[in-house]
């Protein structure tokens, strides 16, 4: 289906299936570890698929793992096997590193199987689209410099910034295109680092390097979801809205009723009920109560708004968590009879 046309009937639909970020969660209906997880690309590709057959959501969507990318290009990580993967150093210290580092090519690392475990869930997965999940430009610039250093450095060393963003960008450029080749409706972009900027930061340090990848890769066939989980997320919704991208997806650090009355009516915006506070740690009651609250002040004003995780739901999540999210959806469109 044309990736657009695709996106304009969940927009129109009355009813709009949910679309969480779902994805570690195959580790318990697969009575695998999350080590085991990351390893195989057949496993991951079943693992979506086992979800896609235990819920109805509007997409599939492969993990969000924001090491990957940054382990391509030699940054060390750490493995466990209840956790998602995390970066654990930075590889540049100086605008000069950056200047030298070496862009790896599509398939260093992990990069080569988790391309090849979207190429398997496409086909397995045919009553839906597939997204993969791909990391941010300044996301991962500030993982290859360290986190703290880049929020320090968009005031002390602007340079250094720029100068890794611009080797973060091409990379990110070749690894979605080669998703692209793999039958994906799309990407989803996550830049949570951004969130922690202020909007003027934002706006030159994320910003044009989003509408850079966006431009290369973004076309009626294939959509680009931006999604930003930071605390400061509202307050940069022009900027965020000037990346072009297809969509957009806030976390639970924001009010999606506030971001929603930013945007254009009928721009298309996913979030955000609280991925460890309630599909971790919640209850099916707390979750159902929290997902009808959002839709209750969200969905009647808001044609665009899907609801959704506000981020990637833990590995660890209960399955009575996740499917009361997804009754709760069916609930409320009940008690409006919106059929």
């Amino acid at each position: 289906m044309n990736a657009k046309l695709w996106l304009d009937q969940l927009r129109e639909a009355p009813r709009k299936k949910a679309l969480p970020i779902l994805s570690f969660p195959s580790v318990s209906l697969m009575g695998i570890t999350v080590r085991e997880l990351i390893e195989s690309a057949e496993l991951q590709a079943k693992g979506m698929k086992a979800i896609a057959e235990q819920v109805d959501a509007a997409a599939a969507v492969s993990m969000m793992d924001l090491s990957v990318e940054a382990e391509a290009f030699g940054a060390p990580i750490r493995i466990s096997d209840d956790e998602v993967p995390t970066v654990t150093g930075a590889i540049i210290h100086s605008q000069a590193e950056a200047e030298n580092l070496t862009v790896p090519p599509v398939g260093v690392g992990r990069t080569g199987r988790y391309i090849e475990a979207v190429r398997q869930a496409c086909g397995l997965i045919t009553d839906r689209p597939v997204f993969a999940g791909v990391i941010g430009p300044f996301s991962l610039a500030g993982r290859l410099m360290d986190v703290t250093e880049i929020l320090v450095n968009c005031y002390e060393d602007p340079d250094f910034v720029h100068a890794a963003m611009q080797k973060a960008v091409p990379f990110l450029i070749d690894y979605i295109n080669a998703y692209r080749s793999t039958g994906v409706m799309g990407v989803l972009m996550a830049e949570p680092l951004t969130g922690m900027l202020s909007p003027d930061l934002a706006e030159e340090f994320s910003e044009p390097y989003v509408r850079q990848i966006a431009q290369a890769v973004q076309d009626d066939d294939f959509l680009v979801v931006y999604h930003n989980c930071g605390d400061n997320a509202a307050r940069m919704t022009d900027s965020i809205l000037r990346t072009g991208c297809a969509a957009y997806h806030f976390g639970n650090a924001v009010s999606m009723r506030d971001v929603l009355s930013k945007v254009p009516a009928g721009t298309v915006v996913m979030g955000n009920v609280d991925p460890a506070g309630q599909f971790r740690n919640g209850t099916p009651e707390s979750v159902r109560q929290e997902t009808l609250r959002i839709m209750e002040e969200c969905c009647p004003e808001n044609p665009g708004f899907i609801i959704s995780s506000g981020c990637d739901i833990p590995p660890a999540s209960s399955w009575e968590n996740i499917r009361a999210f997804f009754q709760a959806v069916e609930e409320y469109y009940n008690a409006h009879g919106i059929r």
